[in-house]
Formats: structure tokens, sequence, C-alpha cells
């Protein structure tokens, strides 16, 4: 299979410098001076071998083009031809190095060329002016990675303003840590690694005239990189999604197959359709060590994806995906690296054979985080291997829900592109993600249930409908929605609290199993209670806290302090009425707006209407919270 593949050094192949040295100069007479001349040298430079043409089939120009006004020494300016041909002349298109010397004249290039499109430890370049600020790319802070703007990164530094002008560039070894900083009207970005760096100083200005278009016809046209524009400002709306891919890269994948592993990788991120507006991906490498080689934020476009998984190294070990899944869980999915709000978070991992740890455990951090964990496996252990596997059902426990979903098996890594399709359709389907943070499953609901006397044991057992209902249709799990219950009169009995139960089987039974109390009614010291007892032992919850009382009349005591104190606790509360509940009552225990957190219904039958408005009332609030 192809590997992802670019030009040496990163260059396109439109970015690529002109050939030096002996591949033409053997067959030319010296340069000429800087500018267009016709193929065949005049006078006495004729090329090697004899006739009437130069070596490029190219004929004598007429006897008013321009000739050599005497050859230059080499020492004093090295030079670059590159073959022109059109409307049937043949040209020599002739870019000056810059040797440091006074003389030396820029190379005009454009707002987006990169470090690494120059392929020279120090060159001369001409800034145009004009560039907007939004549209450079800029890793680093005074040394940056070869992938940014080289005029974005000379404005971030000072050398130039926005207007333009000439820039100095020295090549630089890669590093670690690229850091970000906001200079000049740019922030630049982080970057994790890159292979190259480079860094800019004030450059020589050279004559107006060797900066035109005979120079900058060498380099990309401005009008090839504005295509790509549209596609990182937008990308697939439909598709949105922030995506990790963590790759295998130990041993047990090896060099070859790592390389193969990459290719797919950068198959889906290009179907994905990368965009601001698009799926966000970033890479993470799982081996004894995980290694993030780049977050969600650092790239926008197919293109520099595509080139920054290129630039990812084999690093080896053992395939450590335990370890890897849990830290990308717990360290990749931040606001500082790029994580968006109301977008689901998904990790895609790879595994080459089977991990060399615990898996299990790091698939409930995962899930803890609100994080959707794919596992996309490739050459399962066979028989005789899984005597070395940890656990053989690693899948199962690993991925986000055991439901066939979030797992998927290629045979090995060759002819794999037939596989890309379904994989990216699985990925866009972010209805799908049910490990995402949503109202149903990221809330802790407390019940408080009037047991008093006025009620009676038939309408108990309607107001245990009611709160069945609502708490079946949030997602009841260790990692996911909490449900808890206290029936009050005079006293308070907590009937279940969040961490009894952990299905929504078994919460369903207790609820339909409470046991009638009777009684006086005390609503504010039992609120008072629930905050205490019931909230207190998971106030560091992730969880949104809501509160829902059900009350069928007057309380005895007071329920404005209790209910303001749950209010500065981070508490929700719901009130509903039946029957001879005040309605003033109600509204002071309600959260604001208070015609929108507190209901009344004249008899218990009125309290099934109500159960969809407090779903509603929840969802709501809990979507303001994430703003």
């Amino acid at each position: 299979m192809p590997r992802l593949a670019r030009p040496a050094a990163g260059a396109s192949p439109s970015d690529r410098r002109p050939l030096r040295g002996s591949g033409l100069r053997g067959h030319l007479s010296p340069p000429p001076p800087l500018g267009f001349r016709g193929c065949g040298p005049r006078g006495g430079g004729r090329a090697q071998g004899g006739g009437d043409e130069g070596a490029l089939g190219s004929r004598e120009p007429p006897s008013h083009a321009p000739c050599l006004a005497g050859p230059r020494s080499p020492s004093t300016m090295s030079a670059a031809w590159i073959p022109v041909l059109g409307l049937g002349v043949c040209l020599l298109l002739l870019l000056p190095e810059p040797a440091g010397s006074d003389g030396a004249v820029p190379i005009a290039i454009t707002c987006f060329t990169r470090g690494l499109d120059i392929r020279k430890e120090k060159a001369d370049v001409l800034c145009p002016g004009g560039c907007s600020l939004e549209e450079f790319s800029v890793f680093g802070n005074i040394v940056y990675a070869s992938v940014s703007s080289i005029c974005g990164a000379a404005v971030h530094r000072g050398v130039i303003s926005n207007s333009g002008g000439p820039v100095r560039i020295y090549s630089l070894p890669g590093r670690e840590n690229y850091s970000s900083v906001v200079a000049n009207g740019i922030q630049s970005q982080t970057l994790s690694r890159w292979s190259a760096s480079f860094t800019v100083t004030k450059g020589k200005s050279g004559t107006q005239e060797a900066t035109g278009q005979a120079v900058s016809t060498a380099r990309p046209p401005t009008g090839k990189r504005l295509k790509k524009t549209p596609e990182k400002k937008t990308g697939n709306k439909d598709c949105k999604a922030d995506i990790a891919f963590l790759i295998d890269g130990s041993f047990n994948i090896g060099q070859r197959r790592f390389n193969l592993q990459k290719n797919f990788v950068g198959k889906v991120a290009l179907m994905l359709g990368i965009g601001t507006e698009g799926p966000h991906v970033g890479l993470v490498q799982a081996s004894e060590h995980p290694k993030i080689e780049f977050y969600l934020k650092n790239f926008t476009s197919p293109k520099d994806v595509l080139f920054a998984i290129k630039e990812v190294g084999f690093r080896g070990g053992n395939s450590n995906t335990g370890k890897a899944l849990k830290h990308t869980a717990q360290k990749f999915f931040t606001a500082d690296t790029g994580v968006r709000r109301g977008i689901p978070k998904v990790v895609v991992v790879f595994i080459d054979g089977w991990p060399s740890d615990d898996i299990e455990e790091a698939g409930i951090v995962a899930r803890e985080f609100g994080v959707n964990v794919f596992i996309v496996s490739v050459a399962k252990p066979i028989p005789e291997e899984l005597g070395m596997v940890q656990d053989v059902a690693f899948i199962d426990k690993a991925v986000c829900r055991n439901n066939g979903f979030f797992s998927y098996h290629m045979p090995n890594w060759f002819g794999t592109t037939k596989y890309v399709k379904p994989l990216v359709q699985k990925l866009c389907s972010h209805e799908q993600m049910m490990c995402s943070k949503t109202c149903y499953n990221s809330v802790n609901i407390a019940f408080l249930i009037d047991g008093s006397s006025s009620v009676g044991d038939s309408n108990f057992h309607l107001m245990l409908e009611f709160v069945s209902n609502i708490a079946k249709t949030f997602e009841i799990s260790d990692i996911g929605a909490k449900i808890a219950a206290v029936q009050f009169t005079y006293d308070q009995r907590t009937e279940f609290s969040f961490t009894d139960y952990s299905t929504k089987e078994n919460v369903l039974a207790v609820i339909r199993n409470i046991r009638y109390m009777s009684g006086g009614t005390a609503t504010g010291d039992a609120i008072s209670f629930t905050v205490r007892n019931v909230f207190g032992p998971v106030r560091d919850s992730p969880n949104k806290n809501f509160l829902v009382i059900v009350t069928d009349g007057q309380s005895y005591d007071d329920v404005r302090g209790p209910a303001a104190a749950a209010h500065d606790a981070g508490i929700t509360i719901f009130s509903v009425g039946v029957a001879w509940a005040p309605l003033d009552d109600l509204k002071d225990m309600a959260s604001k707006p208070k015609e929108s957190h507190a209901f009344f219904t004249r008899e218990f039958t009125g309290l099934e209407p109500i159960v969809s408005d407090v779903i509603r009332g929840i969802c709501r609030d809990f979507l303001e919270s994430q703003q």
C-alpha cells in the first residue's frame, strides 16, 4: 500500500525549488545576469556536443534579446536554472541563491509559504503586504515549526509588519514543545513535536526589478493556496466530532505495519472533512509510554493533518494501550487543547494484536470523562496466542458500549481502503455517541417525596409512579445519571442514595417498593436534610444536581431559607404541588425563573402530564449550564 507521500522536506510538487548543480550547468555556458534568457547561448556559448541547439533543444534568441554582459563568478552568485517552454519559445528562469552578501536578491514568496518550502540553511525572502493575520498558521515562538508560515512567523516576531518586507530565514533542527504566544496580533499555536524548525530575522532588500515575476513564479501560486481556504474554514458540517486517533506504536506492529497504519489513518482523516466547523482531529501514539503527537487545535485543514501524520515517528516498546487510553481521556480533551463544548469526544484506538496492559480500567475512565471509545482491531490473536492475552474480552470492556457499534475489525493492514468509509460513517454518527455528556447521562436527581397523612396510600403510589416515570427517562449507570429518593413527614428517611444503585432496573424496583410513612409535613427540614446527607457526598461529582420536591400540603416550618441554601449549593429545585399545596411555598422553593420550575395540579392524577415538563426543564437547565 502506498504511504502518505509528499516531496522531500515537505514541499509539494509545485513547491519544488529548481534543479541546482551540474545537472544543467554542465550543458550551459557561464550563467547570464538575472532575468529571462534564450536557451541557446550566444557567441561562443554553444552547448557541449556541437550543433546549433543547446542541450534543451532551444534556438538561439533573436538579436534584439538581451545577451550576456559577461560571466559572473560562481563565488559571487550561485544560481538555479528552470527550463520554461511556452508559446514555442524556450526560456530559462534564473533564481538567485542568497549568499549573505549585500547584493543578494530576496525571493518573493506568498503569505502561505511555509518554512519547509524553503530547502536551504539560509535564505532571503520577500513577504508581500496585506496578508490576513487570521490566515497565518504559526507554531512556536522565536523558534517555529517548519510547517509555520514564514511571513506569519516574521510578523509574530516583529521582524516585519503586515505591510510585508524582506525576511531572512535560518533552518534549524526539529524539536519538542513549541510554545503558544500572542504577539503582534497573531496567536501562535502549541505543537508537541516537529521534524524541522526555523527562525527569522530582518532581511536585506534587493533591487525592485529583482523581485518581479521572474522570481515569484518559482513559488507556489497564491491562487492555489487560496483554493484551500474554504476547506480550512468550514469542513464537513454534518460531521461534528473531536477525535483522537490512538495509534499503535509498539513492537507488536513493527515499523512497516506502523507506516501502513499511518496511511490508513490519513485516509480516514481526509474523508472526515476536517475544518473549523467540521471534525477536528489529533493523534496519540501508544507504546511503552503514551505520546500526544498533536492536539485538536493544531491543524484544521486536511493537508496539514496529513503532513503531521506523515511526520510521526515509530517509538517501539510494549503496547500499553490501556495506559495510553487513560492518558488520552484525562489529558487530551481539554479547553486548552481545542476541545469544543457540545461536540462529541471520540477516541479511535488501533490495536494490532492485543494490549500488553489492562484496558478495562482505562475504558471506565474514558466513559467517566464522557469520551466515546472505538476499538479498531487488526489481526486478532489466533488460538495459539490467546494464552498470552490478559483478557480475551478486552474490546468489549474498553468500548463506550458493548453493542457492536463501537468495535471495528480489519484482517490486516493491506487493502484497507474499503474499510475507510464505513469507519467514517460511524465516527460521524453523533446521535450514536452514547458516552458523550448529555442531560440524560450527566445529572444527579434526588426526589423529595411527601409521606404525610393527607396524601393517603393510593395517592402515594401515584406519586411513586410520577417519580418512576421521570427516573426511567435517564441513562442511569455508574458513570451516567444517578437517582436518589428521600421520604419526609416530620422526620426524614433516605430511601436510597446516589451511590446505592447503578442500574435503571434496580432504581425503578426500589422506587416501587417504597413504604408509605404517614405523619406531619416539615418540608423545610427535609430540604436541609437532603442537601446535607444526599447531595453532600457527591459535591465533587461532574454531574449537575437537581432536586424534585413533590408535596400535597402546607409545610409547618419555613421553606424559604433551606431552599435558598440549596440554590447556593448549586442545586436546581423543581417544586410540584398537589391539592392543598400553597402556591407561595412552591414558588419560594423553586429555582428561577419560578414559572418554569414550579408546577401545580389539583388532583394526583394530574401528575402524569407534568412528567414531560420536568424532564424538559432538567435538560434545558443542563444545556444552559454547559454554555
